[in-house]
C-alpha cells in the first residue's frame, strides 16, 4: 500500500510498504479521507519521541473508512461496514479509563502519534481499540469527509463542555482556524448569544464569516474595546482560545465579564509555556480558567450524532482535497494557513 511516513523533523516520504496483517482479534480498515491537522503539522516540524531513521511512523489522525478485512473472532463488524474511529486508545485500566476518560490516560496511544495512523492505504485496528469502542458504525448519510472532520469537532465539543456554555452567553475564540469555527458553531448549538472570532489573518476571518454569516469578526488591536462595545459593557460570558499564543492567554483575562469561563484549548510550544497571568482578574472577577485536550469515546460519538443529526453542518470546512501522492502540498497549504481543513481522499 502508499502510505506516508515520517522519519524525523521535515522528512515525510510517500512510499510503498506492505498492507498490515491483523489478527484474529483485530480489523483491517481501508482508509477513504484523512484531514491533516495541526499535530501532524508539530510532528513534521519538530519530530516526535521514537521517530527517527529506523522508526517511521505513518501519521495521520483524523479519518474515515471501510472495513476490509475482521478477524475471526471480532463480533459487531463486518467486511463492507463504513466506520469512524476515534484515535486515542486508553489502557483500560487506570482510574481515567474507568471513568470514560482514555484520552487523558498516561498510557494511551493513539493512531498517527505512537502508532500508525491514517495517511496511508489501510489502516489496522488493534484489539484494544476494537474492544474499548474506539472503532464504531458510521451513522447514515454521513460522508467520509464528515467522518474526519468529527475528531477535531469532538476535541472542541469537549472544550465547549468545560466551558459551560449557556443561552444568551457572549464568546469570544481566538483563531479563525477549523477548531475555532467547530467552537463557533458549538457555542450558536449551545444558545450563545453572540460569538466573535479574532484572528490575524482577514483570509481566514473572511472563510469563516462566509461559513456562519451569523458570527462577528473582528481584526484589530482595539479587541478590548470591541467587546465591550458588543457586550454594553459586561464583557465576555467564554473566551476560548484556539491557538497557540502566550500573549493571547495573558490578554484573554481583560476581556471577561464577571463569572466569566476561560478556555485554553491551544497548547504552547515548550519555550512559551510559562505564561504570567494577572492572578487579580481571575481573584476579584471570579474567572474560572479551564484547559482542555483530545477528546474522549464519549466525546466523538456524540458530535457524529451532532452531524447526523443536522445539529452542526460541516459544508465547506473542507476547503482543498489532494492524493496521497501530493500530501506534501497538503501540508504546505496547512503549513500557509491557506483554506480551513486539507483532506486527503482515497
Amino acid at each position: 500500500m502508499l502510505a506516508a511516513r515520517l522519519y524525523g523533523p521535515g522528512r515525510l516520504t510517500v512510499e510503498e510498504i506492505e498492507t498490515p496483517r491483523i489478527g484474529e482479534n483485530e480489523v483491517l480498515v481501508k482508509v477513504t479521507a484523512a484531514a491533516v491537522c495541526g499535530t501532524d503539522l508539530r510532528m513534521y516540524r519538530n519530530g516526535y519521541a521514537g521517530v527517527d531513521e529506523s522508526h517511521p511512523r505513518v501519521l495521520g489522525h483524523e479519518f474515515g473508512g471501510i472495513i476490509a478485512q475482521v478477524g475471526k473472532n471480532v463480533e459487531c463488524f463486518a467486511e463492507g461496514m463504513e466506520v469512524a474511529l476515534a484515535p486515542n486508545i486508553g489502557c483500560g485500566a487506570c482510574e481515567r479509563c474507568i471513568a470514560g476518560n482514555g484520552h487523558l490516560c498516561d498510557a494511551y496511544t493513539a493512531f498517527g502519534i505512537n502508532i500508525d495512523g491514517a495517511f496511508a492505504e489501510y489502516v489496522k485496528v488493534p484489539e484494544r481499540a476494537v474492544k474499548s469502542g474506539n472503532l464504531m458504525a458510521v451513522p447514515k448519510g454521513l460522508s467520509a469527509e464528515d467522518v474526519a472532520l468529527n475528531e477535531p469537532l469532538s476535541c472542541a465539543y469537549n472544550g465547549a463542555l468545560q466551558c459551560r456554555i449557556v443561552p444568551g452567553d457572549f464568546v469570544v475564540i481566538f483563531g479563525a482556524g477549523a477548531v475555532g469555527l467547530f467552537h463557533a458553531k458549538l457555542a450558536k448549538t449551545f444558545g450563545a448569544a453572540k460569538v466573535i472570532i479574532t484572528d490575524l489573518s482577514q483570509h481566514r476571518l473572511d472563510l469563516c464569516k462566509s461559513i456562519e454569516p451569523e458570527i462577528v469578526t473582528y481584526r484589530g488591536a482595539e479587541l478590548r474595546a470591541f467587546v465591550m462595545d458588543m457586550t454594553g459593557g459586561k464583557g465576555a460570558d467564554v473566551c476560548v482560545i484556539a491557538c497557540p499564543s502566550p500573549d493571547v492567554q495573558r490578554d484573554s483575562l481583560e476581556l471577561m465579564a464577571y463569572g466569566g469561563r476561560v478556555n485554553f484549548f491551544g497548547g504552547l510550544p515548550k519555550d512559551m509555556q510559562i505564561v504570567p497571568l494577572n492572578t487579580n482578574l481571575i481573584h476579584y472577577r471570579q474567572l474560572i480558567i479551564t484547559g482542555t485536550t483530545r477528546a474522549s469515546i464519549s466525546h466523538f460519538k456524540k458530535t457524529l450524532e451532532f452531524i447526523s443529526e443536522g445539529l452542526i453542518d460541516l459544508k465547506g470546512m473542507v476547503t482543498a482535497r489532494f492524493g496521497i501522492r501530493d500530501i506534501a502540498r497538503a501540508f504546505e497549504q496547512a503549513e500557509n494557513l491557506t483554506g480551513l481543513k486539507n483532506v486527503i481522499a482515497f
